[in-house]
């Protein structure tokens, strides 16, 4: 007997929810760090948007929203008071850029930032601090996550990117 509602199948989210795609040693070393790993990666394998001297964007792998961009640094330091002015500086000024790219190529009409410092305060990788850039738009929070824990998305992770990257300013 069906109980006449329709299924969004997610699988690829199963992944990250087993932590089945953790590195055997965990993210503590930046041999295992995804985000010590992604800058280095080829253009088309990789979610990076943008680089920068000290920082640089990439799309999250597991989006809370479509656009879901993270500003990294380079080095692999855990904590918000472990980086230089120059890192805290250059990663304020990609935030700006990219809540600019998203609104120009998206059209956002607001956004979630944030840090999640430490695993406690539910930082998925708390070993290589990430800022969160959530694009949000009026009526993008519908019964979906709350009651179908299932998130849509309308569009592949790398047509995103490569929007962002042909509007992100040179």
């Amino acid at each position: 007997m069906t109980d006449g509602l329709e299924r969004l199948w997610t699988p690829h989210r199963m992944t990250y929810v087993s932590g089945e795609d953790r590195p055997e040693g965990g993210y503590d070393k930046p041999g295992g760090c995804p985000f010590c790993l992604a800058p280095g990666l080829p253009a088309e394998e990789s979610l990076v948007v943008a680089r920068g001297e000290r920082v640089f964007a990439v799309l999250n792998l597991y989006p809370y929203n479509p656009g879901h961009l993270l500003i990294c640094p380079y080095r692999h330091v855990p904590d918000y008071t472990d980086l230089d002015l120059a890192e805290t500086a250059e990663l304020a000024a990609f935030t700006q850029t990219a809540m600019r790219v998203v609104r120009r190529v998206s059209n956002a009409h607001g956004f979630n930032l944030g840090m999640n410092q430490g695993g406690v305060a539910g930082a998925g990788i708390a070993e290589h601090l990430h800022q969160h850039v959530v694009p949000r738009w009026g009526g993008d929070a519908n019964f979906m996550p709350v009651i179908g824990r299932t998130k849509v998305l309308p569009q592949l992770l790398t047509d995103t990117r490569d929007l962002f990257r042909h509007a992100w300013p040179s």
